[in-house]
């Protein structure tokens, strides 16, 4: 048996290790990426990386934030939108959570966001509302908000609709991160599979979102996406879903990521997610000793991890 508290770094390393191996092969359509077995932090000779400045074993936005996530978590003991925004505005102008204190990746959602946010806009109102503004910025970050959380499943949901709110204000984004952290809730407390987990998590919901029309609506349009069937690793909020969880099915840690990855696109972000469902599935020690040697910022992770055990 895997214990609570190794599920619990697995999940938040898994996202940071996912999220650090997807970087070099992002924008690559799948034709254009290497075999499986060559997919590693250090691309193959001869492969067109993206962001070529960046060392190997850097995280990119989506670690970044998500640490920005946790560390407000832990900081304030509740979810408060202010302290969450206000981390966000750090990364991006600071490199606050950043590995070396650089920012090499900003999605569009999120850097309009920043901006609306530094002039004085509400957390709860600087997220980009319309249907086109789903990207995937938001439930990229999510996942630790399902390891320190302790409520009960609609606390845990409007938690999640709550720090989406920033950066990504539609209601299916909300729904996508709140479909993941009772998915995660799932796999941690009850050692569920995925798939088992991703379908208690919606029935869950379903009766959550009864009397909320928008989210009811939307969580069916989830469950029943093309992109369930066909996922592409695209930045779609819905589509990042589908394709962590077509990855993560039947598969080790190690081939989860591969597996991420290979669907090309953004691939940081279909890996991270997938690492955090991985990680939490699979432990601590399923990571391959040499990719958790490879990630760097290890003094920023380091202490954050600390203290969410302590919470534990």
């Amino acid at each position: 048996m895997t214990d609570r508290r190794s599920r619990v770094l697995g999940s938040l390393y898994g996202l940071l290790v996912g999220d650090a191996l997807g970087v070099p092969y992002e924008f690559h359509p799948p034709s254009a990426l290497p075999s499986l077995h060559e997919i590693e932090m250090e691309p193959p000779p001869g492969f067109w990386r993206a962001h070529r400045g960046v060392p190997p074993g850097t995280w990119s936005d989506d670690g970044a934030l998500a640490l920005a996530l946790l560390d407000a978590l832990l900081e304030e003991g509740r979810p408060d939108v202010a302290a969450i925004a206000a981390r966000i505005v750090a990364w991006a102008r600071d490199g606050r959570f950043a590995v070396d204190g650089e920012v090499f990746d900003i999605g569009g959602q999120t850097g309009t966001a920043v901006s609306r946010l530094e002039r004085g806009v509400e957390p709860t109102e600087a997220g980009g509302t319309d249907e086109w503004a789903n990207g995937n910025g938001s439930l990229m970050r999510v996942a630790p908000l399902a390891l320190w959380h302790q409520g009960t499943d609609a606390e845990l949901a409007e938690a999640a609709h709550l720090q989406s709110l920033p950066t990504h204000a539609h209601p299916r984004s909300q729904v996508a991160c709140a479909v993941l952290s009772l998915t995660l809730r799932r796999i941690l407390d009850r050692d569920m599979g995925p798939e088992e987990a991703l379908e208690d998590a919606a029935a869950v919901l379903e009766a959550h979102y009864a009397a909320r029309t928008p989210f009811a609506d939307e969580l069916q349009g989830l469950m029943y996406a093309p992109q369930r069937r066909a996922p592409t690793g695209s930045g779609y909020v819905v589509d990042t879903v589908w394709s962590a969880m077509h990855a993560v099915r039947g598969r080790d840690f190690e081939s989860t990521l591969r597996a991420a990855i290979a669907f090309g696109n953004d691939t940081d972000t279909t890996a991270c997610v997938a690492g955090a469902i991985a990680g939490a599935l699979h432990g601590i020690d399923a990571i391959p000793p040499r990719w958790m040697q490879a990630l760097r910022g290890r003094e920023i992770v380091e202490p954050l991890a600390t203290r969410l055990l302590v919470r534990h």
